[in-house]
């Protein structure tokens, strides 16, 4: 879980998830997920919050059932689609939800 001070000093990555979400036409719920799940698990690293937000973006739209491809949240999000690949399993599991074996 996260403090609601986590919203205002990571206001920047939450605003560029409002942002991947606008380019990939994402419903609220997605979204709700998405900041869930990136303030749930922020690195401390600078380096990973971009692959911990496209992960986080990933998985939102998941969970909501607004799948899109990892390649497409890739390139909204600007990182690689194995930056995905390796973070969004885990990711999904830490917020206590089981990876779909499709």
């Amino acid at each position: 879980m996260y403090r609601a001070s986590d919203r205002v000093e990571h206001d920047e990555w939450l605003s560029d998830i409002e942002t991947a979400a606008d380019r990939l036409d994402l419903g609220t719920q997605a979204r709700s997920h998405a900041v869930d799940l990136f303030l749930s698990e922020i690195p401390d690293a600078d380096r990973s919050k971009q692959a911990t937000l496209a992960a986080s973006v990933y998985v939102g739209a998941l969970v909501a059932g607004e799948e899109r491809s990892q390649t497409a949240v890739a390139e909204a999000t600007d990182v690689s689609r194995l930056s995905i690949q390796q973070r969004w399993k885990d990711l999904l599991e830490t917020a206590g939800l089981e990876a779909p074996d499709w």
